[in-house]
């Protein structure tokens, strides 16, 4: 007689197996290599919803994964980090719904303000397939008038000598101190709006540890727009240190020069006179005259100047002649508008200074170096001082014996060869 508690238990084991089943395409079927696909959002965007007080929800066609960091209220999920809520100071509420994303603020919808909700491109299926590109934005208010105002610009890292991709942008309202934020795209321009109209006090900032807040140790640069100002320009970030520049490290060059690395960037602007540095060989502090003290490129172009080459100077006045007595084609059709020609630029940020003397270092001294009102690119000056220490020359290396040319002396003969050799009878 069968038990009755065993079909139950196969029910349950059956059931279990079931519930850990992976979703798996059908034998045969091609691999799926679709990334998911957004196929609906809500709300409408640009829609008036007075006491709104339900979920801006993002609907995609198949299931996607929450991630391995699932949200927590912290920001740091995987999904909160796709989402740009604004305004608000704090993680929205993210939640995973299979195929659809919602997402509201912790603090509730409040009255008579622009929502602004931004899905960024990153969203997962099942079988990892990634969005690489894409992404939405849905703009809406709970009772305020509809938005106008966009604001375009771009933001450069300055220290980096290099686009700032994937920025973090944010637009503070003068009148409210609202705080609305986006990204920038990979060649450093953003696009921000529809918003309320200004006047904006705009912060491009290098989200190095991508938690979408402008850290205190971050770089950044911010730009203040009119009332009806839509063009931001670009935004030169850089840090902002509240203490002036130290010296890291000094080492030798050559015979006469050394190289000053700083902990900060330094002014571009700021042309240190001689007058403000100091070289003193220790142990006795005897003063060293500094006959220059330039940023590298300045002291390339000074002091790094080779002969020209009198023979590719020729060709090149040749060539140039020639060029001068063939006809001339018009070219006017062809050029590019001169606002294409227009590139942002602004001199390089240098972390380092080339300071040079009269005479030569001596091998194996020792010297302090100082600088007074060495300024930061944020303005901010300070003395910085440090230790040179020059290298020695290296030991002579010993002269082997026989170097100038004396005879080895001959092998050892062997033992047996003293014996008397068979002569012939």
């Amino acid at each position: 007689m069968q038990h009755p508690a065993r079909p139950l238990a196969a029910l349950v084991a059956l059931a279990g197996l079931a519930a850990c089943a992976k979703i798996e395409a059908p034998p045969g079927a091609p691999p799926d290599l679709v990334p998911p696909h957004l196929i609906g959002v809500t709300p409408e965007s640009l829609a008036v919803l007075p006491g709104f007080s339900g979920e801006v929800t993002f609907r995609f066609d198949e299931v996607i994964s929450e991630g391995s960091s699932p949200s927590q209220g912290t920001g740091t999920g995987d999904l909160e980090r796709l989402i740009l809520l604004s305004p608000t100071t704090r993680p929205p509420e993210v939640r995973w719904r299979r195929d659809h994303i919602t997402v509201r603020p912790r603090e509730g919808w409040r009255p008579d303000r622009v929502y602004r909700v931004q899905l960024l491109p990153g969203v997962v299926d099942l079988r990892n397939n990634r969005q690489t590109a894409g992404g939405t934005v849905v703009t809406f208010t709970t009772g305020a008038p509809k938005p106008t105002l966009t604001l375009t610009g771009s933001v450069q890292d300055w220290a980096g000598g290099r686009v700032a991709a994937g920025a973090l942008v944010e637009a503070v309202h003068v009148a409210d101190s609202l705080v609305y934020r986006t990204v920038a795209d990979s060649g450093g321009s953003f696009t921000l709006g529809p918003l309320p109209p200004g006047p904006w006090l705009v912060f491009g900032t290098l989200d190095q540890n991508r938690n979408s807040v402008r850290d205190a140790r971050e770089a950044f640069d911010s730009i203040r727009t009119t009332a009806a100002q839509t063009a931001v320009g670009t935004l030169w970030t850089f840090p902002h240190d509240t203490t002036g520049p130290r010296i890291q490290s000094i080492v030798v060059a050559d015979s006469v020069s050394a190289s000053i690395t700083f902990s900060q960037p330094l002014d571009p602007a700021q042309r240190i006179a001689v007058a403000a540095a100091s070289v003193r060989l220790l142990p006795d502090s005897t003063p060293v005259k500094v006959t220059s003290l330039l940023p590298p490129p300045a002291d390339d172009s000074v002091f790094g100047r080779r002969p020209a080459d009198t023979t590719a100077r020729r060709a090149a006045d040749t060539t140039s002649r020639r060029a001068d007595s063939a006809p001339k084609a018009d070219t006017t059709r062809r050029r590019p508008p001169a606002d294409s020609l227009r590139v942002p630029t602004r001199p390089p940020l240098q972390t380092r200074l080339v300071i040079r003397i009269a005479g030569h270092w001596t091998p194996g001294a020792r010297y302090v170096v100082a600088i007074r009102g060495v300024r930061n690119v944020n303005g901010v000056a300070a003395d910085a001082s440090a230790g040179l220490a020059v290298p020695a020359p290296p030991p002579a290396r010993p002269v082997p014996a026989d170097s100038g040319g004396a005879q080895r002396p001959a092998a050892p003969t062997p033992a047996d060869s003293g014996a008397p050799r068979n002569k012939p009878r």
